[in-house]
């Protein structure tokens, strides 16, 4: 694998100890644990999961939601 990105995340105290206890859990570290979940997460939409529990994203192409159509139709210079 390439190098990794580098970046700050900034998130409650609460999450950073529920995190904690998490990653201790399952033998990570907790930047570990994140880039587990955020990886799974990622695959599960891949794989199109993720809009079956609520996603508010439509999938691309969707005319009105999420594309330029959604300007069809509304007064003004064009």
């Amino acid at each position: 694998m390439a190098g990794k990105k580098t970046f700050l995340l900034r998130i409650s105290p609460e999450l950073w100890e529920d995190l904690q206890r998490w990653a201790a859990d399952e033998l990570r570290s907790v930047n570990g644990q994140i880039e587990y979940l955020l990886r799974r997460a990622v695959e599960e939409r891949r794989r199109g999961r993720g809009r079956e529990r609520g996603s508010p994203r439509a999938p691309r192409g969707v005319a009105g939601v999420g594309t330029r159509d959604s300007d069809k139709g509304e007064s003004g210079p064009g």
